[in-house]
């Protein structure tokens, strides 16, 4: 595939269906991109059903944005799971661990060996491709605070660092969340007119399609709508305490 000429206004965006990543694509319409081309990843996650999201939040951008040209490919890195069979995502023989039982792990068990760079490098050579100058994915740095090193503002740096060794072609990755807050994150997101009912971040896929508020994942995401003064519309298998908390704080309903 041949390069075509390089276009401020095209934008790669690695989307997972999780509630970072879907803000992170309404950010791009709001902001004017013309053309959004996103690529989601199916790599063997326990959680793909976070997929599932992705063409909900497509639709609505094309229902609000008529302009945009948006284009979708899932990758399939399933190899991943053969490859790095370390982590709780895809290893179902792995618990996924528990929030409170996470102080002083420097990395956690639901890490995926090396995910963000093969993603980013995937994106960059997509990038290169359509012309696109820009790389967006929707790390956050304080998930590098429970151990996600790869959603560090010094990986941003790095990554860039590398890729700025191709004389050729310039793109950055850009993480545009990355210095806010979970709770900065849905008030941008409710901002934007988000359906958070369609996202999900939970790294269990229970049958019961209850979310397990106990995942790191999860627990960030729920202190996040709590602290902007919401309520998550996701279900969690521990509802009942949440509706108390909810309740206690004056959180509203979306």
């Amino acid at each position: 595939m041949n390069s075509e000429k390089k276009s401020p206004s095209k934008l790669i965006l690695s989307i997972s269906g999780g509630m970072d990543s879907v803000v992170l694509l309404h950010m791009a319409a709001d902001r004017g991109f013309k053309e959004i081309n996103l690529i989601s990843y199916d790599y063997g996650q326990r959680h793909i059903r976070e997929l599932d999201c992705v063409k909900h939040q497509i639709d609505a951008i094309k229902d609000k944005f008529p302009d945009i040209v948006v284009d979708h490919y899932t990758a399939d890195v399933r190899f991943i799971q053969y490859l790095a069979p370390t982590s709780s995502l895809t290893n179902t023989d792995i618990d996924n661990p528990d929030i409170s039982k996470m102080a002083g792990d420097a990395q956690p068990v639901s890490y995926v060996p090396f995910r963000n760079q093969l993603f980013n490098t995937i994106g960059c050579a997509y990038a290169e491709s359509k012309g696109a100058d820009k790389v967006w994915y929707g790390a956050a740095e304080v998930d590098s605070l429970a151990g996600y090193w790869d959603g560090s503002v010094e990986f941003v740096k790095s990554m860039n660092a590398l890729i700025a060794l191709n004389r050729e072609n310039r793109i950055q990755v850009e993480a545009p969340l990355l210095t806010m807050s979970k709770e900065a994150i849905v008030e941008e997101g409710i901002r934007l007119g988000v359906d958070f009912s369609k996202t999900w971040t939970c790294y269990s896929n229970r049958e019961d399609g209850l979310a397990d508020a106990t995942t790191p994942s999860s627990s960030m995401r729920v202190k996040g709508f709590i602290d902007a003064g919401y309520q998550d519309p996701i279900q969690y298998i521990q509802q009942s305490k949440l509706n108390e908390v909810y309740m206690a704080k004056g959180c509203k309903k979306i």
